[in-house]
C-alpha cells in the first residue's frame, strides 16, 4: 500500500521543530509579562466614608504646603527639597519616620495593593527605586521632579509614570 504525504510517518525533527516553536513561544509570552507594569491603582475615599485620619491630612497638608518650592538635591526643608526630601518632611509632619532616600523608603515601607492619599508611589527601573512621589488623590501625585524645577502636582496617567511605576506604600494609618 502506497503512503501519500498526509499518512507518511512524521520525521523526529518534524517533533522537535514543532517543541522548540511552542518553547520560543512560551518564553515570548514569559518575557512579554515580564515587561508589563504593575497596576497604578488608587482609592480615593468617596463621599460619606470616614475620610482621612489625622496622619494623612497632616501628610497632605505639608506636601500642599511645599508646591512650589524649588527643588534642591539632598534638601528636605522648605528651603529646598529633592523627592524624598519632600516625603520625609511630610511624614515628618504627622510624627512618621521614614529611611532618607526613595530606593530604602520603596526596601522598608510596607507595600499597598491600593494608593489612598497621602501613600507613597515609587518608580524606577526594576533594580531600583529612583523617584518617590505622595499620591494627593484624584489621580495626581505631589513630587519634587527635579533639577531647575519645583515641587509640584502631576496626573499620574500619564505614560512615563505607568511605565516606570514600582509600588505603593503606606504607613499613615
Amino acid at each position: 500500500m502506497p503512503t501519500s504525504p498526509l499518512t507518511a510517518p512524521r520525521p523526529r525533527h518534524y517533533a522537535a521543530g514543532r517543541w522548540l516553536c511552542r518553547l520560543v513561544g512560551l518564553l515570548a509570552l514569559t518575557l512579554m509579562a515580564g515587561c508589563a507594569s504593575r497596576d497604578l491603582a488608587t482609592h480615593d475615599p468617596g463621599p460619606g466614608s470616614e475620610g482621612l485620619s489625622i496622619e494623612r491630612a497632616l501628610i497632605l497638608a505639608s506636601a500642599k504646603s511645599a508646591l512650589g518650592t524649588p527643588y534642591r538635591y539632598g534638601g528636605n526643608t522648605p528651603a529646598g527639597l529633592d523627592c524624598s526630601g519632600l516625603v520625609e518632611m511630610a511624614y515628618g509632619a504627622a510624627g512618621i519616620r521614614v529611611p532618607r532616600t526613595a530606593d530604602a523608603q520603596y526596601r522598608a515601607l510596607p507595600t499597598v495593593k491600593q494608593a489612598q492619599p497621602g501613600d507613597l508611589l515609587f518608580f524606577g527601573d526594576r533594580r531600583k527605586a529612583t523617584h518617590v512621589g505622595i499620591y494627593r488623590g484624584n489621580g495626581q501625585m505631589i513630587h519634587a521632579p527635579g533639577s531647575g524645577r519645583k515641587v509640584t502636582s502631576v496626573p499620574l496617567h500619564i505614560d512615563y509614570w505607568q511605565e516606570r511605576f514600582l509600588g505603593a506604600a503606606g504607613l499613615a494609618p
